[in-house]
């Protein structure tokens, strides 16, 4: 990993696509990043619920986005509730040096009322904390998988990826959607999905339903695995239906 990569400039980055306009997930981007959801095992014990830490970046840069994402974060929940498998914890980073984490909440209820709570704040990006405090948890208690909201990364690249390789050894996947189509970023969140053993996938507002589907689906085979996942496919789009295909033949 190149040490130049710091801090998200774009002129240290002059061969990953700087010219490139941010759009909506290509067909081949969206199948590999179910493929890659489809070869992820669940690792909870059978009849133990499911937990799931849903991150997002709470800076200034990602206002326009945000009440939109506590639009989708309550519906990823809603569709695991009858699952009865599935806890989340909220945390964000904003501002100068804030990170928050809720407690592992069970109902969307509580969940809508911290994130209407949260207004976004300038700030650097704080993605080493989302990971730490990630680790932190499942050396408590196993958490199933990480799912991150983003656009940019401001950090030491290299930190990032030993901490993405911690979090790949305690069976910690880290999802990532990529908001915008910042380079440097874009490279950062791919090497942290594969040191972890999750996935990456880009995201602009006209894929919202895309993202809506992709991030339910996440938690529903966190919470209850291939059969949950399979059920939900029957009532979704296409992406939901393909992913659940993928797992039928693995």
């Amino acid at each position: 990993m190149p040490s130049g990569l710091i801090r998200g400039e774009r002129d240290s980055a002059p061969d990953m696509g700087r010219d490139r306009l941010p759009g909506k997930s290509s067909r081949s981007e969206v199948d590999a990043f179910l493929r890659k959801v489809a070869s992820t095992p669940v690792s909870q014990p059978p009849g133990q619920s499911g937990r799931l830490i849903f991150a997002m970046d709470a800076t200034a840069s990602r206002e326009p986005a945000w009440d939109h994402a506590c639009h989708i974060q309550a519906q990823m929940f809603a569709e695991t509730t009858a699952l009865g498998g599935l806890a989340i914890q909220l945390c964000y980073y904003r501002g100068f040096n804030e990170f928050s984490a809720s407690g592992w909440l069970t109902n969307t209820a509580d969940l809508q009322r911290q994130m209407a709570a949260v207004r976004c704040l300038g700030g650097h990006t704080q993605i080493s904390k989302v990971l730490r405090h990630t680790l932190a948890e499942t050396r408590q208690k196993k958490v199933n998988a990480l799912v991150f909201v983003g656009d940019c990364m401001e950090e030491d690249v290299d930190e990032l990826c030993q901490l993405a390789g911690e979090l790949g050894i305690h069976g910690v996947p880290v999802f990532l959607f990529h908001e915008g189509g910042q380079p440097v970023a874009e490279q950062a969140f791919r090497q942290i999905a594969r040191l972890s053993g999750g996935a990456c996938c880009p995201f602009d507002a006209g894929s919202a339903q895309q993202l809506r589907e992709l991030l339910s689906a996440v938690a529903v085979y966190a919470a209850g695995g291939r059969p949950a996942l399979e059920a939900f496919s029957e009532r979704r789009g296409e992406n939901v239906r393909l992913l659940a295909r993928q797992l039928s033949k693995g």
